[in-house]
């Protein structure tokens, strides 16, 4: 058995839909996919085997952009696994990037969780769910909705470009979108049986908010008439702006079901409702992300607090990141550096990235066995150098 790591090549690319199909079990046609040279793959006795995609994005953290490679489309055919195929491609992947030294971290949304975790992932995204009836949206007493929506407009796309920039401004796990991406944000492929809609809230002050929804009608049998909603992209700059897009969903009185399926596990919607149990709440996990260069991507995230962490990383599948580091901030920026001092914490990466995207605190790891504490002194000192302002949150499927 020969086996090849290498990207696809343009007359390959119908192997590689394939082998994603049969793969991911995804029904004919298949997605879109990013071109040739994007791609990283394994190859058997010349025939490919494993597809493997990586996009150049970035990804807003706690007030800083760092770029990253979202990998997408990894499958391996059923007759090629358990060969080391896909592990041979992530470490090939992970070499490049340290390499070329552009994009420090990956992150991708896991098909299975525990495949990812093999290689230094971890869940840096926790999402919550919500299925309501229109009817149980009502607000605790003390306000009063706005009313002031219109229909987007297709000059409306810078817009909804300034509300989403101003509202990840010091969020975490929010993408950048460029041109491309808004595009497929404000007009996605249709898919039949769903209508596809974009509001804009507005104050005296201007646009403070808008929501892309989606209608599908219900099935055969439930109703004559009636449909669900499904929340794509839900942004507010201020709390009336986020009750009054709510209280506009309340008022659709043929709509069954209001379905919102990547909500900020910090949002505000269960502190709110007079009745948050018929949110029908749900929690599951998101995004996965993995620091692949320990001393590029350390200083590109944001910091609100000044610190000096001194931590020791084991990392397998990245050797070049495994040794001792020190990392001094300030609100201002950041610099790291390998050091001979004494290490705070002994740290695997997966656990790094996990504080990194402020999913956990180092409080919060120590007691989980995530890290090794070596000076319990200095806990506190992690935990306010790597918080975030808000949780990590994404709203962009990739």
């Amino acid at each position: 058995m020969q086996l090849e790591i290498r990207k696809a090549k343009s007359e390959e690319m119908d192997d590689f839909k394939r082998v994603v199909r049969t793969a991911l079990m995804f029904p004919s046609p298949a997605p879109d996919y990013p071109g040739t040279e994007l791609t990283l793959c394994a190859f058997i006795d010349g025939k490919l085997v494993t597809s493997y995609a990586a996009l150049p994005m970035t990804i807003a953290i706690n007030g800083g952009d760092v770029p990253f490679a979202g990998v997408t489309a990894v499958g391996t055919l059923p007759v090629a696994r358990r060969l080391g195929c896909l592990r041979k491609v992530t470490a090939r992947h992970f070499e490049l990037l340290h390499e070329e030294g552009e994009r420090p971290v990956t992150a991708l949304y896991a098909t299975r969780a525990a495949i990812y975790h093999r290689y230094g992932y971890s869940s840096v995204v926790t999402s919550d769910s919500y299925t309501v009836e229109p009817r149980d949206i009502q607000f605790i007493a003390g306000w009063e909705p706005g009313s002031n929506f219109r229909e987007a407009r297709e000059t409306d796309i810078s817009v909804f470009s300034d509300l989403y920039n101003r509202f990840i401004e010091k969020r975490t796990g929010y993408l950048r979108r460029n041109e491309d991406m808004w595009k497929r944000q404000l007009v996605p492929s249709k898919r039949e049986g769903r209508e596809n809609y974009a509001v804009i809230y507005e104050e005296e002050s201007g646009p403070q908010g808008y929501v892309l929804y989606t209608t599908t009608p219900l099935p055969p049998g439930r109703s004559k008439w009636g449909s669900n909603i499904s929340i794509r992209d839900f942004i507010w700059l201020t709390p009336s702006a986020y009750r009054s897009i709510w209280e506009f969903f309340s008022r659709m009185d043929i709509i069954t079901e209001v379905t919102w399926g990547q909500a900020p596990i910090d949002d505000p919607l269960p502190h709110l409702l007079i009745e948050p149990r018929r949110l029908n709440q749900k929690q599951s996990d998101g995004l996965y992300g993995r620091i692949v260069d320990v001393e590029k991507a350390m200083d590109k995230r944001g910091y609100d607090e000044e610190g000096t962490l001194i931590f020791k990383v084991t990392d397998e599948l990245c050797p070049w990141n495994s040794g001792t580091w020190r990392l001094d901030t300030s609100p201002d920026g950041a610099t790291i550096k390998q050091t001979g001092e004494s290490a705070q914490v002994e740290i695997p990466i997966s656990t790094l990235g996990l504080l990194y995207f402020g999913q956990l605190s180092a409080t919060e790891a120590g007691r989980m066995g995530r890290l090794e504490v070596l000076e319990p002194g200095n806990l506190s000192t992690w935990d306010k150098v790597m918080s975030t302002v808000y949780r990590p949150a994404c709203a962009n499927h990739f």
